[in-house]
């Protein structure tokens, strides 16, 4: 039994669509059916262009399809990829969520598994209330958050967020934890509780 899961990120220099790779990565190691699928960009071209490495990320990721609200219906589980802004979600993915009302009144949301991952310039830069504010969200839909607490080695290593793998970086953009065997931990445990539920209901 496959599990569908659609990983949705935002990222403007490129941490986040790395965090999100590595997510697809994990999750098709169980045999996931995996799109790896990013907001829409809200800033104007000129910030992006202002900005030497938002620029390249841009055209680097240019092909990556954008998340449409049909892509929620199709998966089982959703992983969030987002970095923070001043202890949130960057706008980019809250305005993407704002979109989801339809779906939401319609019931469509209701028991998707998800799980969320983030980045900031410093470890306690808000990364922990970037989590905490996006699941918000998922609990007014009332789907069922798998966090992945302490259950692995790989947390410990990874700085020990418990809400979701979190990483920092530095001035020069480079991650400063190592965090790769965290996330695809983390997607892991999120197809897995995913594949749970959906043999249960079958």
């Amino acid at each position: 039994m496959s599990v569908k899961l659609a990983v949705i990120y935002y990222s403007s220099t490129g941490t986040n669509y790395q965090l999100a790779q590595w997510a697809k990565e994990g999750a098709e190691e169980l045999g996931a059916e995996v799109k790896v699928l990013k907001v829409p960009e809200l800033a104007p071209q000129a910030a992006i262009d202002s900005n030497p490495a938002w620029k390249a990320n841009n055209e680097a990721t240019k092909d990556v399809p954008e998340v449409q609200l049909s892509d929620l219906e199709w998966a089982d589980a959703y992983i969030f990829s987002v970095p923070t802004r001043f202890g949130n979600m960057a706008s980019q993915m809250r305005q993407f969520l704002d979109t989801t009302g339809g779906l939401w009144f319609r019931g469509k949301l209701a028991n998707k598994v998800v799980s969320a991952m983030t980045s900031a310039q410093n470890p306690h830069g808000g990364q922990e209330a970037t989590l905490l504010s996006l699941y918000t969200n998922m609990y007014h839909w009332g789907a069922i958050v798998v966090a992945p607490g302490y259950t692995d080695p790989s947390i410990f290593a990874a700085g020990g967020n418990p809400y979701g793998t979190s990483v920092s970086v530095d001035q020069e953009g480079k991650m400063v934890e190592d965090v790769e065997a965290a996330v695809k931990y983390q997607a892991k445990r999120t197809v897995t509780v995913a594949k749970w539920l959906k043999q249960g209901k079958e």
